[in-house]
């Protein structure tokens, strides 16, 4: 039977609730994809909480990437055939058997790229790329900081600017999470359980700071991030895990002429030809081996809401996926 997990309001992970669907029929333009396997982010959790705007009066079916098979093509589709293995992200729909998106917004996947892998990473493994190539794109001689670097999005990046050759320092929640990220490609790990990220940071540098940071974690984070920087550092607010950074204010950046950007992995995607490209990359640093996808924990679909309480007690390591 198709079905999705549906919050019929915001609120806590419980209202998450299986609920009968009709498989959608695609229209002009668009695809019908039956899951084989969906990807969990901290997005769909804000979705699901009400931090995001709520998409009224709708029912909300969360979830922001997956993959499987395509089962239908709507009237002007090219490209795509009954059958194709395809991932995609796009905000909210996925925690569904069946999905109609936009066919510019699904890429083909290639066959050395198992579905769960795909559904782990297009997400996370997008937002990496634009971090490091676009919202601060990293020079040879760089130090970058990044948090949550145990985390989906944390150990993809550090991996990634290994292979680039940039020295790259973490920041995770107890010993365990500093030890794995400590073997996905950062030079030093911080324990921020264990004190303040700062100073350790400026003395990793020598008093220097860091050239950017990538802080996904947002209230408990942000104003130590902007300690670490070096004159001219850009400080990238991606995220918040620990709630809204509204503790920074403008005038914080005339410390050191900082830059401060709020990017979000969509605006990139609606870029004409930017998902194709970037996926290619991605699907090339995984199929070389300088990305390893590291899949914490494989869920059924039904169990949405247990996925959101691990998400939100920071009780996970690497991706979480779900299985239709």
């Amino acid at each position: 039977m198709s079905y999705a997990m549906i919050a019929a309001a915001p609120g806590p992970a419980d209202v998450l609730t299986r609920t009968a669907i009709t498989i959608p029929t695609p229209g002009a333009g668009e695809v019908l994809i039956r899951h084989t396997a969906i990807g969990v982010n901290f997005i769909d959790v804000y979705f699901r909480q009400g931090s995001y705007p709520w998409p009224q009066p709708k029912n909300l079916i969360t979830g922001s990437e997956g993959a499987g098979v395509i089962e239908g093509t709507g009237p002007g589709v090219a490209g795509f055939t009954i059958g194709q293995r395809v991932a995609y992200t796009k905000a909210n729909g996925a925690y569904a058997t069946h999905r109609v998106i936009a066919a510019d917004q699904a890429v083909v996947l290639p066959d050395d790229i198992p579905d769960d892998i795909a559904a782990a990473v297009m997400l996370k493994g997008l937002t990496a790329h634009y971090l490091i190539h676009h919202s601060y794109a990293v020079q040879p001689g760089d130090t970058v900081l990044v948090h949550a670097a145990a985390g989906g999005v944390g150990l993809i990046a550090g991996q990634w600017l290994a292979a680039k050759g940039i020295r790259a320092i973490g920041t995770a929640g107890g010993a365990a999470k500093a030890a794995l990220a400590q073997t996905n490609g950062y030079t030093h790990v911080i324990d921020y359980r264990a004190g303040d990220f700062a100073p350790q940071v400026r003395a990793l540098t020598e008093g220097r700071g860091v050239q950017a940071v990538y802080d996904s974690v947002g209230r408990d984070t942000i104003m130590g991030s902007l300690a670490c920087l070096a004159p001219f550092g850009t400080l990238v607010s991606f995220g918040q895990s620990s709630g809204p950074p509204d503790d920074v204010r403008v005038s914080h950046l005339a410390r050191a002429s900082l830059r401060l950007t709020r990017p979000t992995l969509f605006h990139h995607t609606a870029q004409p030809g930017w998902l194709a490209r970037a996926s290619a990359d991605l699907f090339d640093v995984i199929r070389k081996g300088q990305v390893n996808i590291h899949i914490g924990q494989t869920l059924p679909l039904t169990d949405a809401a247990k996925a959101h309480l691990a998400l939100e007690s920071r009780a996970t390591t690497g991706s979480m996926v779900l299985i239709p």
